[in-house]
């Protein structure tokens, strides 16, 4: 197996615009040809669009875009956006008199980072599109990614900050790759060594605490009352096996693990957890293989937003620690 560009997946574009003033982004993932798609929601406070269409049960059968973005649920205009860019080119579901683009969204929750009046909205959206013709995604406070930290069981005075985080691999003819916005509650670990790399910072905000999320949680289990749904990690997997949306939502479902071995707690009421997944190439491949490689590459591009994010609004990354 080896590392690889995530822009050596066939059929997509990657692209983001950002608000470094407002302290909020979007990133953009565009299939023109389209694709199908299938989704995992597991966190009990997400902010999304058009996520029903990818139920295998509904009759869209590919999508033509995925939006990552912040603002919250405000953020959901972006879609907007990005449909309006797609129509302009022809490209989405026809219905007669025009072509409909078929585009899902996910928000994280940054409205206390930077101004909270500041939200990705149409115009940034069209930015993020036209950016991805150029096809050359960042990490760190790039994108959705820009308003993302982790580790906020103590609040935002101790927290980490974050962004967003790519990683693809090959194996043999098989490609797969992750985007992945990590907006946690908890904190992040390095599934691979098992070392904690970013969250709740000690008081000084000098290093991570020795105390883990969880411990901090279990301490506080007769007054735990953290109510603020402040959160939510978003991503996709990327893959050029071909799947149709019914096999794309249960690679979907395997990604998942991908959270569940870097985030820790992860999937609470105080996250909104999502991930896509879509298929873009026409490579025949066992669906347990892609799922359990999609597990492995979104736990690298979660590591990889803390490892490529930069202290900012106040909020400290884990490179400027001791």
């Amino acid at each position: 197996m080896e590392e690889i560009s995530i822009t050596e997946l066939p059929n997509v574009k990657i692209g983001s615009s950002e608000d470094f003033e407002g302290g909020t982004g979007c990133t953009v993932i565009l299939c023109e040809d389209g694709a199908p798609a299938g989704v995992d929601v597991r966190g009990g406070g997400p902010a999304s669009r058009e996520t029903q269409l990818l139920n295998p049960t509904m009759a869209m059968d590919k999508i033509n875009a995925v939006v990552l973005s912040g603002g919250s649920a405000f953020g959901l205009d972006a879609s907007g956006g990005v449909m309006s860019y797609l129509e302009s080119k022809g490209i989405g579901f026809d219905v007669g008199v025009t072509k409909v683009p078929i585009v899902c969204q996910s928000s994280i929750f940054d409205l206390t980072v930077g101004s909270m009046k500041k939200r990705p909205n149409f115009d940034m959206a069209v930015k993020a599109c036209e950016n991805a013709e150029i096809n050359m995604p960042e990490q760190g406070c790039y994108g959705a990614g820009v308003g993302a930290t982790v580790g906020k069981v103590l609040g935002m005075d101790r927290c980490t900050k974050s962004g967003i985080g790519i990683y693809a691999a090959k194996l043999g003819g098989l490609m797969v790759g992750a985007i992945v916005v990590v907006n946690a509650f908890g904190d992040i670990f390095d599934f691979e060594t098992g070392k904690k790399v970013a969250g709740v910072l000690n008081k000084d905000k000098t290093k991570l605490s020795e105390k883990d999320c969880q411990e901090l949680m279990f301490e506080f289990y007769s007054n735990f009352e953290n109510q603020i749904i402040t959160n939510t990690t978003i991503g996709a997997v990327l893959t050029n096996a071909n799947f149709d949306k019914t096999h794309m939502t249960k690679v979907a479902q395997m990604a998942q693990d991908g959270y569940s071995r870097s985030i820790c707690p992860v999937h609470t009421t105080l996250d909104g957890d999502t991930i896509y997944a879509l298929s873009l190439g026409d490579l025949k491949a066992d669906i347990n293989l892609v799922g359990t490689l999609s597990a492995y590459v979104t736990s690298k591009a979660i590591v990889n937003a803390i490892k490529f994010s930069k202290s900012m609004y106040g909020f400290k990354a884990v490179c400027d620690l001791l």
